[in-house]
C-alpha cells in the first residue's frame, strides 16, 4: 500500500488530503497528515476581527474534526524531509513515503525586523495583524486611540493575501470616519515597490479610491526597524515615518524544515516546483501548493484551492503512471473589502486579470457572510464542484 504524507494542515494540505481520500479506495493508499497544530484558523479574519466584523471565537476549529475518516493525524513537527530516502523527520520520530505533498505555508517572523516584537509586546502602539493575538490587541486598542498617525507597512518578502495590508488601511480609514474622527487621523501605507498593488484593472481603481479617501501611500519604503521607544520606523532607504498606531505586516519566509534541512527549495525559500503541474523539478514523487511552493502567483487561500485540484489529479496520475494532464494555471482571488459594505473582487492568472474592478455590497456579504461557510463546510472538507 502506498503511503502519501502531506505536510501542513492549512487550507492546500487540508483539502488535499481529503480529497485524495474521496478519490483512493483505502486499500490502494495510507494518507498521513502532519501539523504542529491541532487548530486551523480561518486566518482571512485576521484583519476584520479589530473592526468587530467577525467573532474572534468563531475562527477555529480542530482539525481532527475536519478530517475525513481514514486521514491519520500526526500532531507533531516536521523538522526535515529526505527526499532520496523518502523520509520525514519529526521531533519525536521519522515517517516514510512513498509520495510527498508540500503545504507547510509561510512562517511568520516579526523578530526578523529589529525592534517590531519588542513595539507589540513592550507598548500598545504596535500591532501586527497576521497574527490572531495582534489582531487582537489591536481591537481592544483602536477605541482608545482618537487620532494622530496610523501607519500599516508591507514587508520586502512575498506575503500571503498580499491584499491583506490594503484592506486594513482601508477598512481603518472607513472605521475613523465612522466614528467621527477621520479628520484626525492621517492614514498611511507603506510598501517597499512603485505601486500599491500590482494586478490592473484593480490598481489603477484603488489609487481612486485611495485619492478620493485621502489615503497617503508611502512608496519605495522598505522597513528596516522599528524604532518603538519613540514612534517611529525606519527604512532601508534611508527615510523615517513617525507613527502613533502602527500595524506592521510581519516578514514572511518558508519553513525551516524545507529551507535548512532538506534540498526541496534548492537554497531559497520555497519548494522548487513545475509551476503548472506543481511537481517538484528534482523529485517527482513530491508535489507542493500553497504557500510552500515556488510558483509566481498570489499567495491566497483561493490560489491554493486550485492547486489543491491539480495536485490530486496529477499525483493520483503519477501514481499510475499515467501523463500529468492538471495544469495550475496561476488563478489568485481576493476580495478587496474598501469600507463596511463594499467590496470589490480581484481576479487573475498567470497571464490576465479576470474580474471586473467594481465595488459592490454583493461582494461584501459574499466575503463575510458566504465564504466562511463555504471554507468550513465544503472546501477544506474536499467538496469542490467547481473547481
Amino acid at each position: 500500500m502506498d503511503h502519501i504524507v502531506v505536510l501542513g494542515a492549512g487550507v492546500g494540505g487540508t483539502m488535499t488530503a481529503n480529497m485524495l481520500s474521496r478519490r483512493l479506495d483505502r486499500t490502494d493508499a495510507k494518507i498521513t497528515i502532519v501539523d504542529k497544530s491541532t487548530e486551523h484558523a480561518y486566518q482571512p479574519s485576521f484583519y476584520l476581527l479589530p473592526f468587530g466584523y467577525m467573532d474572534p471565537d468563531d475562527q477555529f476549529r480542530d482539525v481532527r474534526d475536519i478530517l475525513r475518516d481514514g486521514v491519520e493525524f500526526v500532531h507533531d513537527e516536521v523538522t526535515g524531509v529526505d527526499p532520496e530516502e523518502k523520509t520525514v523527520s519529526l521531533s519525536e520520530d521519522d515517517l516514510d513515503y512513498d509520495y510527498l505533498v508540500a503545504s507547510l505555508g509561510h512562517r511568520l517572523a516579526p523578530e526578523t525586523t529589529p525592534g517590531m516584537v519588542e513595539g507589540w509586546k513592550e507598548t500598545d502602539s504596535v500591532h501586527p495583524f497576521y497574527h490572531y493575538e495582534g489582531a487582537m490587541s489591536m481591537r481592544e486598542a483602536l477605541p482608545e486611540f482618537d487620532g494622530g498617525r496610523f501607519v500599516v507597512s508591507v514587508p520586502d518578502t512575498s506575503i500571503k493575501c498580499g491584499g491583506a495590508p490594503l484592506k486594513m488601511t482601508m477598512l481603518a480609514e472607513d472605521y475613523f470616519r465612522r466614528r467621527g474622527i477621520r479628520d484626525d487621523v492621517e492614514v498611511v501605507m507603506t510598501k517597499p515597490s512603485d505601486a500599491i498593488f500590482g494586478v490592473s484593472p484593480y490598481r489603477e481603481k484603488l489609487e481612486e479610491i485611495w485619492a478620493d479617501r485621502g489615503i497617503q501611500a508611502e512608496l519605495n519604503f522598505t522597513v528596516e526597524s522599528v524604532d518603538y521607544e519613540n514612534g517611529v520606523i525606519r527604512s532601508e532607504e534611508g527615510d523615517s515615518l513617525e507613527y502613533d498606531f502602527y500595524v506592521p505586516v510581519s516578514p514572511q519566509y518558508g519553513q525551516k524544515a524545507l529551507t535548512e534541512r532538506s534540498p526541496l527549495t534548492d537554497g531559497g525559500e520555497y519548494v522548487t516546483v513545475d509551476k503548472h503541474t506543481l511537481q517538484h523539478e528534482t523529485y517527482p514523487d513530491v508535489f507542493a501548493l500553497g504557500d510552500a511552493g515556488d510558483t509566481p502567483n498570489a499567495k491566497t487561500a483561493a490560489a491554493a484551492r486550485k492547486q489543491a485540484h491539480v495536485v490530486l489529479d496529477n499525483l493520483t496520475a503519477h501514481m499510475e503512471d499515467k501523463p500529468q494532464t492538471a495544469a495550475y494555471d496561476g488563478y489568485a482571488a481576493c476580495p478587496l473589502l474598501t469600507k463596511k459594505g463594499k467590496a470589490m473582487v480581484a481576479e487573475f492568472d498567470y497571464e490576465n486579470s479576470i474580474s471586473a474592478p467594481v465595488e459592490s455590497r454583493a461582494n461584501w456579504i459574499m466575503d463575510i457572510n458566504v465564504l466562511p461557510s463555504v471554507y468550513w463546510n465544503l472546501w477544506l472538507r474536499g467538496y469542490d464542484p467547481l473547481p
